[in-house]
């Protein structure tokens, strides 16, 4: 890391989540990660901004049109926290979008979208030149092709971004595991089978233990 660049670490106390355009019919789109991974990815998202009751908007491009309302479980989570745009592709030319960006007073915004290329990079460079820390989330961003995401990454981190996963976000955000044991562990059993075997030992190890 350069001497210039300074670590600037997510705060659960300044941060907001932005989930751009994951829409019915955009998310067809997604073909650099299958189905059910990217929809695990942005759920995982969605639950760990409930879990850090983190402010959170969600927006929709032309939902009118081919591409869709927002898909129902995001709906579910978040019933009055979706701004339809009517037609503006970058959702930060949307002065409802941006009203409610500037509204809830954080400097660190947490993006993901569909398309990578487009629906978050156009808002995520936008916000950047507005003077506000944005840090991408990766995996709970989907496009056409890993060409394309790579193309759109770089673009993104040359401007600046932080480029995250959602695994490292919710780390990032939680920072010490003593603030809350099983509720962050929980969080991740739920989306990574992986770290349920883990957590599933960490909870049987009473059981094991000898007796005095």
């Amino acid at each position: 890391m350069p001497a210039s660049v300074k670590y600037k670490r997510l705060d659960k106390d300044n941060a907001a989540v932005l989930l751009v355009d994951h829409q019915t019919g955009l998310i067809n789109l997604v073909q650099d990660f299958t189905p059910n991974e990217f929809k695990n990815n942005v759920l995982a998202l969605a639950n760990l901004a409930k879990f850090f009751k983190l402010p959170t908007i969600l927006t929709t491009s032309f939902e009118d049109g081919p591409n869709g309302p927002i898909v129902p479980e995001l709906k579910e989570l978040f019933p009055k926290s979706i701004i339809p745009r009517p037609g503006q592709i970058n959702a930060w030319d949307n002065k409802d979008f941006v009203k409610a960006v500037k509204a809830t007073k954080k400097k660190q915004l947490i993006i993901a979208g569909v398309v990578t290329d487009v629906c978050v990079a156009f808002p995520a460079l936008s916000a950047l030149e507005e003077g506000y820390d944005v840090y991408v989330v990766v995996d709970a961003s989907g496009t056409f092709n890993e060409a394309v995401r790579d193309a759109a990454w770089h673009r993104m981190a040359y401007a600046g971004a932080q480029l995250m996963n959602w695994f490292s976000v919710a780390c990032e955000l939680h920072r010490d595991w003593r603030n809350d044991i099983e509720g962050l562990g929980t969080l991740l059993s739920n989306h990574l089978p992986n770290y349920r075997n883990l957590i599933n030992s960490y909870l049987s190890k009473p059981l094991n233990k000898k007796k005095g």
